[in-house]
């Protein structure tokens, strides 16, 4: 019988991280503040590199690249989760716990499989019709893009959403 064995060290991978009970944490200010202070508490610890990042009312979805020869991303999502509810939970009418325990991971394979998840993150803002173009969209790494020349500014183009009615 064959050992099939997964060496997942230094991969890039797909994340989608959702709040509890779908809470809209992150139309306030102070929880994408906390969040950012997390990620950054985080990766002085355990470095990673943030490939492309959205953050929407009441989800985030990223593209990460570990380190060679790690493979811990379990480890990240706690501490991000852990230090958010530290930072966040004593100033905010929610009731804990805000995160959904567990996440979905995915590892980008290939070339096309990144390009098609770097798309995904940069549109969802459009997806759930929060916004009408992802330019409009300002929670979101795809304004660095855009100034690398990776996306022309009018990428994802332009949808008629009638009153800014979302679908989600």
């Amino acid at each position: 019988m064959p050992n099939y064995r997964r060496d997942y060290s230094g991969c890039t991978w797909f994340f989608t991280v959702v709040t509890k009970q779908r809470r809209r944490l992150f139309l306030d200010e102070h929880a994408r503040a906390c969040l950012r202070e997390a990620v950054w508490i985080c990766r002085a610890q355990y470095p990673f590199h943030i490939d492309a990042w959205v953050i929407l009312p009441d989800h985030l979805h990223c593209v990460w690249t570990l380190p060679e020869g790690d493979r811990d991303y379990s480890r990240r999502w706690g501490i991000i989760k852990r230090r958010f509810t530290q930072l966040f939970g004593g100033q905010c009418r929610y009731a804990l716990p805000f995160w959904q325990e567990r996440f979905w991971a995915h590892r980008i394979d290939g070339d096309s499989d990144y390009r098609h998840h770097m798309d995904y993150v940069h549109i969802n803002p459009v997806k759930h019709g929060l916004v009408n173009c992802v330019s409009a969209w300002p929670w979101s790494t795809f304004h660095q893009f855009v100034k690398s020349a990776y996306y022309p500014d009018d990428w994802g183009g332009n949808i008629d959403i009638p009153n800014g009615i979302g679908k989600e």
